[in-house]
Order: structure tokens, then C-alpha cells, then sequence
């Protein structure tokens, strides 16, 4: 098997890149951090949680997050309204790699 040459490859081809496209934005990672450890989790409680991110931020990163199959949003019809967030299957497969960079912090942290 002949050695891989850079110019005959594509980065957008590649599954790293398909990954990085559903994981890359500023809080995606810590969103998907947070309903890896506390499981369900409400919209206030995850914005005081992360803090110092905006409303906006948060619900349009969550919607983001929907589209792409990685969390399920519950809505409850009830006043004050009630939405829950969680990870689906699709985004539970995504904790080992989660947890190795949990791993890897703990291990290089200074």
C-alpha cells in the first residue's frame, strides 16, 4: 500500500471534517458536555450552567443541535412553559470521544 499524497485528498471528504461540521461552534462542545453529565437538562439551568452565554446564543445553537440529530428537545404544554433538553442516540455515540477529551484535560491540565 503506496503512501497518501496530500494533493490527491480532500479535508472536506474526510470524516473528521463531517464531525467537525456538527461539533464546531463556540458552545456546541460544552452544550453536548452538559447533557452528557446531568442527562435531562432545562433551557435556564443550562444557561446558568455554561454562563456568559446569551439567550440567543444558547437557543440557536440548541436548534442547530436539533437539526443535526445530536439532542432532542421536550416541550411541555403547560404555563410557565417547560422545555427539556437531552442527548438523542446519535449524540450519546459522540461521549467517548467526550469523555477522552474529559480524560485528556484531567491528564495535561496545568
Amino acid at each position: 500500500m503506496g503512501a497518501r499524497c496530500i494533493s490527491k485528498e480532500q479535508l472536506e471528504t474526510t470524516g473528521f471534517s463531517y464531525t467537525l461540521s456538527l461539533i464546531n461552534g463556540k458552545y456546541k462542545m460544552t452544550i453536548l458536555y452538559t447533557l452528557m453529565e446531568f442527562g435531562v437538562v432545562r433551557f435556564n439551568e443550562m444557561k446558568k450552567y455554561i454562563g456568559g452565554i446569551s439567550y440567543k446564543t444558547l437557543s440557536s445553537t440548541l436548534k442547530e443541535l436539533e437539526m443535526d440529530q445530536l439532542i432532542h428537545r421536550e416541550e411541555y404544554p403547560q404555563i410557565p412553559p417547560k422545555v427539556e433538553y437531552s442527548l438523542t442516540e446519535r449524540g450519546k455515540s459522540l461521549i467517548p470521544i467526550l469523555d477522552g477529551m474529559c480524560d485528556w484535560g484531567d491528564k495535561h491540565r496545568l
